[in-house]
């Protein structure tokens, strides 16, 4: 049965109702877990988060394919690389994306934690619980679920990604968990979709300009993350109660 004709009980729990989504979309792909998503499943109560990053491009293309106006979160930390910035501009231009929002951290909270701008130095877990964590908790309060740009070859904790989750309170849909770098590569030369200018100088993976460096190990994406230590998450991904506690 098309998944269009199949009907919503909106008397489901949330495991039955994750349950469902995961069976029904199993294998789909990443267009038609999209499309669910967003014309049916969290209509009018979806977003995506976007860094701009190295492989964002693919899923804003996608996105824009479907829903040009979808709700695009960008966490503005106040410490992008100038090229992102200029990347971002790029693509909501050549792809036509009408609602891009910006979120800032708070400024009380940054002036009390880190009014020299170098928490990253002795503790990234505070920096990004300022500067990513706590912005996204306060925009995503409206919406329903969102959408990551997440996927199983990353490694690490993203090993055994499924299309959709449930965490602090909401959804998560990642409509590329199943695709390669490989895909990834195919598809934005398919669609001819301009690169972000960090990629060509070894940063397949591209955050904080403080927290990023050129990929130490070529056959994994994120090994210029956080390099020398233990972090491989900013804190967007990992459940409060993982956290480290922030004071």
């Amino acid at each position: 049965m098309p998944y269009s004709e199949i009907s919503i009980s909106r008397d489901e729990t949330i495991d039955e109702r994750l349950e469902r989504v995961n069976s029904e979309l199993r294998g789909a792909s990443a267009q038609t877990i999209l499309r669910a998503s967003i014309v049916r499943e969290w209509a009018g109560e979806l977003c995506y988060i976007s860094s701009f990053g190295a492989e964002s491009a693919v899923m804003l293309a996608l996105i824009a394919d479907i829903d040009p106006g979808l709700p695009v979160i960008f966490l503005q930390t106040g410490m992008h690389f100038p090229q992102t910035l200029d990347y971002k501009e790029t693509l909501v231009e050549k792809l036509g994306l009408t609602n891009i929002q910006d979120i800032s951290p708070s400024e009380n909270d940054r002036l009390a934690s880190d009014p020299k701008n170098n928490l990253w130095r002795s503790d990234p877990d505070a920096c990004c619980d300022i500067r990513k964590v706590r912005p996204l908790d306060d925009a995503l309060a409206g919406f329903g679920a969102w959408i990551t740009g997440r996927k199983r070859f990353h490694g690490g904790a993203r090993l055994n990604l499924k299309a959709f989750e449930y965490s602090a309170g909401r959804f998560k849909i990642n409509p590329m968990a199943s695709w390669t770098q490989e895909d990834v590569q195919i598809y934005s030369q398919h669609r001819q979709l301009p690169r972000h200018p960090l990629v060509d100088q070894g940063f397949p993976s591209i955050g904080c300009w403080p927290c990023t460096k050129p990929a130490e190990n070529p056959n994994d994406v994120r090994s210029g993350r956080w390099v020398g230590q233990e972090k491989t998450e900013c804190g967007l991904h990992v459940e409060k109660a993982e956290r480290p506690r922030v004071f």
